[in-house]
């Protein structure tokens, strides 16, 4: 299922969702949430999970076997903090994301939608006291809004993340400027980086870096570190808009994204990223900052 994403030219602002949705009864009906078709590598059929006694967090629900894996599933509707009614038929995200496969539980799979980035709205004040803070954005399908939800913090706040072995710190200040839609991974990324002597500038998407790196008031920074999925601007448009631009082009840019893999790689270095790493290798984000940033500042000999 995530081959259709691939087709997906990068740097066109463009991305497909699977849409599925979770069943919380007749008082609150279905509600309609989603995840970047990329990320999806299939979608199978529940085998009637039950919740394990003692699990490490409620939303476990044990491993079932996949072919060559065994593979963790997690119920979406624990997590969220939602009332599910259950089925006789439920169904099984199975993703890969930040170099892992991990199967979610949802009622079920309603259809796979393509949208433009800047369709995608950041979550209001209201969605973001729900469900966790756990949703990265909301995109309209007709008179209804599809939730984005973030599956990577469900996987770091579950793995409680150490951190990686941290490089020396920069021997001069360098300003990194972080474009990443999610707060947890905001914080996460602003701590490595303030540990390797960065300055941090964070933005919430695509286009408030883009709008920042315009403003000729604001200092230029060493170097620019993107998600690559973020309503309005993604990742891959951002950078393509920052080698467009003969005053910015000279940046260095890190694509830092679950997203990264040997089969979309290619996207990345089609829109000119000098480097993509794979969420959550942080001690690996400091040291390859430093070294673009020193690279790029070494006189051409």
């Amino acid at each position: 299922m995530a081959q259709t994403d691939i087709l997906l030219e990068a740097g066109t602002n463009e991305l497909e969702i699977i849409e599925f949705f979770i069943d919380e009864g007749a008082e609150r009906g279905l509600t309609a949430y989603g995840v970047n078709v990329a990320k999806v590598l299939e979608v199978i059929e529940s085998p009637g999970l039950v919740p394990i006694p003692g699990a490490p967090h409620p939303c476990f629900m044990g491993t079932i076997p996949l072919r060559d894996i065994v593979l963790p599933v997690l119920d979406l509707a624990v997590w969220l903090g939602l009332s599910r009614v259950r089925r006789d038929h439920e169904i099984i995200l199975v993703t890969r994301f930040n170099s892992r496969t991990t199967g979610f539980l949802a009622t079920g799979v309603t259809n796979i939608h393509r949208f433009h980035w800047r369709d995608v709205e950041p979550p209001h004040r209201s969605i973001t006291s729900l469900a966790t803070n756990c949703v990265t954005g909301l995109v309209r399908q007709e008179n209804r809004f599809i939730l984005l939800l973030d599956l990577e913090k469900i996987i770091f706040e579950l793995d409680a993340v150490q951190p990686d072995d941290a490089p020396p710190p920069s021997a001069i200040r360098l300003h990194a400027l972080v474009a990443e839609d999610s707060g947890v991974m905001r914080h996460m990324i602003r701590e490595r980086l303030d540990a390797a002597n960065f300055e941090v500038s964070l933005a919430g998407n695509g286009q408030q870096a883009l709008d920042r790196l315009l403003n000729q008031k604001d200092r230029q920074p060493d170097i620019v570190i993107s998600d690559i999925e973020m309503p309005l601007l993604d990742g891959y448009t951002l950078t393509r808009r920052i080698r467009e631009n003969p005053a910015l082009a000279h940046l260095p840019v890190i694509l830092f994204s679950s997203l990264i893999t040997e089969e979309l790689r290619h996207k990345g270095l089609s829109v000119g990223a000098d480097e993509q790493i794979s969420k959550p290798q942080f001690g690996d984000l400091a040291r390859i900052a430093m070294t673009l940033i020193e690279k790029r500042r070494r006189p051409a000999v």
